[in-house]
C-alpha cells in the first residue's frame, strides 16, 4: 500500500510551479492509460509529490540536470510510467531498475504496481541516499533501495528497466544473463521522431542471445514528442 508522507519542500522554490505540476498530472494519467494501466487518483497523488521532491530536491542534490524542471513530468515521470507497456498482461512480479538514479523509472513503476517488488539499484552512495529518503517519504513498501553495479548482480528477474543507466549494447548483454524465463526487459531508446540508427544492431545482437525483441514506438499524444522502447523477452 501507499503510504504517502507530508515532504517539506521550500516554499520559494515550488508555488511559482505548483499549479504547473498539479496541471501535469494529467501526462502521467495519459502514459499510464497508453500502457494499459490505468492510474488511481491515489497514485497520481503520490506521483505528485515525487515530482515536487524531483524539483526541490533532486534538482538541486544534481540527481537531475538543472534545466529538467520544466519537463519533470513529460521527460521524467510520465517518461517512466511508459515501461510499464512492456507487461501487457500483468504487472511483473519483481523489477529491477539499473543505474536507478532518483529512481526512474523506478519509483513510478512501484507507484503504479503496488504488488510488484521493485529494486532501486544504483553505484553511487549520495543517489542511494536521496532514494532512501523518497522512498521514505512516500511510504513504498514495495520498493527497496540497494546500492551496487549491475555487472555485479548474479540474481535472475522476471524484469528488467534501463532508463540511460547503461550503454544500449551493454543493457542487450545483461538482459541475457539477468533475465528469468520467462522475463522481459524494457530499454528506453529515444525521444525523437524515429529510433536510434543502431537499433537494427541492438536487435540482432538480442536476437543473438537468444531474446525475443519488440520495438514500440510511443504516440507524440501521449507526452511531448514521440518516444521509443526497446522490449527483450526470454523463454517466450
Amino acid at each position: 500500500m501507499l503510504f504517502a508522507q507530508r515532504i517539506s519542500i521550500p516554499l520559494d522554490r515550488t508555488h511559482l510551479r505548483h499549479n504547473r505540476l498539479m496541471d501535469s498530472v494529467d501526462m502521467a494519467r495519459r502514459a499510464a492509460d497508453w500502457a494499459g494501466y490505468p492510474l488511481t487518483e491515489g497514485a497520481a497523488e503520490v506521483l505528485e509529490i515525487y515530482a515536487l521532491w524531483l524539483e526541490a530536491e533532486a534538482i538541486p542534490a544534481g540527481g537531475l540536470g538543472p534545466r529538467e524542471g520544466d519537463r519533470i513530468w513529460s521527460r521524467h515521470v510520465a517518461d517512466s510510467i511508459l515501461f510499464a507497456a512492456g507487461w501487457p498482461d500483468g504487472a511483473p512480479k519483481e523489477v529491477l531498475d539499473v543505474g536507478s538514479g532518483v529512481g526512474l523509472p523506478g519509483i513510478p513503476l512501484g507507484v503504479l504496481w503496488p504488488d510488484a517488488e521493485i529494486t532501486l539499484l544504483d553505484r553511487g552512495g549520495r543517489r542511494i541516499r536521496l532514494l532512501q529518503r523518497i522512498v521514505r517519504v512516500l511510504g513504498l513498501s514495495n520498493v527497496h533501495v540497494f546500492q551496487g553495479d549491475a555487472f555485479d548482480v548474479a540474481d535472475e528477474w522476471s524484469g528488467v528497466v534501463y532508463r540511460g543507466s547503461v550503454k544500449p549494447p551493454e543493457s542487450v548483454g545483461l538482459s541475457a544473463r539477468l533475465l528469468d524465463t520467462p522475463g522481459t526487459a524494457v530499454l528506453g531508446l529515444s525521444r525523437k521522431s524515429q529510433p536510434p540508427d543502431r537499433t537494427r544492431d541492438l536487435v540482432s545482437v538480442a536476437q543473438a542471445m537468444g531474446l525475443d525483441t519488440e520495438i514500440v514506438g510511443v504516440p507524440s499524444t501521449i507526452l511531448d514528442a514521440p518516444a521509443w522502447l526497446l522490449i527483450m523477452r526470454a523463454g517466450e
